[in-house]
């Protein structure tokens, strides 16, 4: 049996985490002994069963600005720090004897990281080394001349997460055709859609913001902008998220009147989407892709705070698309939102995803075929 170990690092929501999660089962699934060794924040129930997780001493971002690591206490990260995690990684890396190594976004990104990974790559031997890398960077061209060395110094193969007909790498990576020997993409990466799910959700408004660490302005705004749509007499379901401080959750419900229903998370939120008459939600990738296997109508508002372009820029190309209603967050109120809602909800459900939604499968293939 071929042994893989896949490095992710998620530093403020989870979307990186449950990426690597859904790639790691379907490799699980194809006959792969896993090992996910995971940076960020333990997520209880985030890792499939079948896959062995490596909990690392947890990193994440002070702030929206992905600056400044802080380690489970919130205290900036010093030397001993980084040499105490990059020793647990390698020896989780020896322990899994693996034919194949799978670093998620570093060269593209996690730069900060280099204290840890860096020796891991240089540990890799003669093992198959790959990049998981999402369809959207954030443009940094100043940094690609680094990036594409690296690529080229310990990389074997790049698996670009996404479709090129939406959004081919060199859009966010311009260097993109000097490894283009290495680039492979799988289409995009989705859990699939659990069977059964039953009514749950059947003609409500569901309004979520991913993990919840940044959405209370657009869960706020979603509320208010209810009386002003089509749909006000439906019921709306307000999921804030289960990394959503206490405070946002009690805030939400002081604003909440009848017909609107405050959550924290649901385990069935992809039976809500399938269901749903229409769906609210920020712009993330795992968000927006179950959004569009689950066909349904839908508005988002990409997070930009701290620079971020990676959700706008995609949103922006899906609603070009025709798939989906995209609203700016630095525009954001309630008469713009409602205003989207009106349109997303004037359209029939979409006929079917409009995408390459086979990236997990596809990844599994790749590697196998890689190790044959």
């Amino acid at each position: 049996m071929k042994r893989v170990f896949f490095h992710v690092q998620h530093l403020l929501g989870i979307g990186h985490l449950k990426r690597a999660a859904t790639i790691c089962r379907a490799l699980a699934q194809d006959g792969f002994e896993v090992t996910l060794a995971s940076g960020g924040a333990a997520v209880p129930g985030a890792v499939p069963p079948d896959v062995n997780l490596v909990q690392l001493p947890a990193l994440s971002a002070a702030d929206v600005t992905f600056k400044n690591l802080v380690d489970e206490a919130g205290k900036p990260i010093g030397g001993e720090w980084k040499r105490a995690r990059a020793a647990r990684l390698l020896e989780a890396w020896r322990a899994a004897k693996a034919d194949v190594l799978i670093v998620e976004l570093f060269p593209f990104g996690r730069r900060q990281l280099r204290f840890e990974l860096l020796p891991l790559l240089e540990a890799a031997g003669e093992a198959l080394v790959v990049c998981s890398v999402r369809d959207l960077l954030q443009s940094r061209p100043s940094r690609e001349a680094e990036a594409v060395a690296l690529v080229e110094n310990y990389f074997d193969r790049v698996l670009v997460h996404g479709d090129p007909r939406v959004a081919p790498f060199e859009r966010s990576f311009a260097a993109a055709g000097r490894i283009a020997g290495r680039l492979a993409y799988t289409g995009y990466v989705v859990e699939a859609l659990a069977p059964g799910g039953g009514d749950v959700g059947r003609g409500e408004v569901l309004v979520s913001a991913g993990g919840g660490a940044v959405g209370r302005r657009l869960l706020e705004t979603a509320i208010r902008a209810r009386p002003l749509t089509r749909l006000r007499d439906l019921t709306w379901r307000v999921l804030a998220g289960m990394n959503a401080e206490e405070a946002d959750v009690k805030a939400l419900l002081e604003i909440s009147q009848d017909g609107i229903i405050v959550e924290r998370s649901r385990n069935d939120f992809t039976a809500l989407l399938r269901n749903c008459e229409l769906s609210i939600s920020q712009a993330g990738y795992n968000t927006v892709m179950e959004t569009l296997q689950a066909r349904a109508r839908a508005v988002v508002v990409p997070f930009s705070q701290g620079s971020e372009t990676e959700q706008g820029s995609r949103a922006r190309l899906l609603a070009e698309g025709g798939l989906i209603e995209a609203v700016d967050e630095e525009t954001l109120s309630p008469e713009h939102l409602a205003a989207a809602v009106e349109r997303a909800a004037a359209r029939p459900r979409p006929a079917a995803p409009g995408v390459d939604l086979d990236g997990a499968r596809r990844t599994a293939e790749l590697i196998r075929q890689w190790t044959a």
